[in-house]
């Protein structure tokens, strides 16, 4: 009879639950320049970026896609490390000093595999979520990016949040089974490049498919590029041109970063509603 009435307690608790209140949350977009393999200076920038949000009241600071290597970098298939291991430390270090959650993107090597990965720290240092994005684009290195399996969210004191990469917000499969999680918040960190000429305009491709993720997620959607440029593979040359965009679930647009500029640009957000 015990076990009928543990279940009983807890179907009957969790009908009475209180609905969450829709909280304002303030985040940032840390719109960096990465330069590929400058691993210490690109700490360096990363950290001075966390600064400048925390003292606009950031509570929740997204960075770009690897950050710390470069994205399509082979050399990362050396010089990566494991998740956790000591570029995410000291990524949680940064999260713990400046007590300040951090969504950002580092390359991760597991065995012999290399992983396109994003990590989620709260402002206690703890890793609440890592996604390894699942389409990696193998053309453009070799040996590629491994490839990650499915997209996650997780509760936190903020609501639940979901963590994409890039090119993930393409394949409508991937973003239907984010919108299956009811997250309240999506971060997406970014390496939106394409060849000179084509920006700014190329921003507005961005913009397009964060306002589609938030449509099907119901809830606000940040998008966060790089500053910078592609140096290897069949996209060497092309630019990372900034044009970070946040929007909330309506589609409407609530922050734009600079475009081809490095900026960390501070908004608020309705989450939970």
């Amino acid at each position: 009879m015990l076990k009928p009435l543990l279940i009983a307690l807890a179907t009957l608790s969790s009908v009475n639950l209180p609905a969450r209140e829709p909280q304002r949350v303030t985040l940032a977009m840390a719109q960096i320049t990465c330069l590929d393999g400058d691993r210490s200076g690109n700490f360096a920038r990363i950290e001075n970026a966390m600064v400048e949000a925390r003292e606009k009241g950031a509570q929740i600071v997204v960075f770009p896609e690897s950050c710390l290597l470069g994205w399509e970098n082979p050399e990362a298939h050396k010089r990566a490390c494991p998740i956790p291991g000591e570029d995410s430390d000291r990524l949680a270090g940064l999260a713990k000093k400046y007590r300040m959650f951090l969504c950002v993107g580092l390359d991760e090597k597991d065995g012999a595999n290399l992983y396109d990965s994003a990590i989620l720290i709260d402002d206690s240092g703890a890793i609440l979520l890592k996604h390894r994005k699942i389409n990696v684009l193998p053309e453009l290195m070799t040996p590629p990016y491994s490839v990650g399996k499915g997209v996650q969210t997780v509760q936190t004191k903020y609501g639940r949040i979901g963590v994409m990469i890039c090119a993930d917000s393409f394949v409508d499969d991937l973003v239907q089974s984010m919108a299956g999680q009811a997250p309240d918040l999506v971060l997406i960190p970014y390496g939106w490049a394409a060849p000179e000429a084509e920006w700014p305009k190329h921003g507005k491709s961005l913009e397009k498919v964060v306002r589609k993720v938030a449509a099907a997620a119901g809830c606000p959607v940040v998008g966060t590029d790089l500053v910078g440029s592609i140096t290897n593979g069949p996209w060497r040359g092309q630019v990372y041109g900034g044009l970070s965009v946040a929007v909330d679930s309506s589609g409407q647009v609530m922050a734009l970063g600079r475009d081809r500029d490095r900026d960390v640009v501070v908004f608020s957000a309705v989450l939970g509603k």
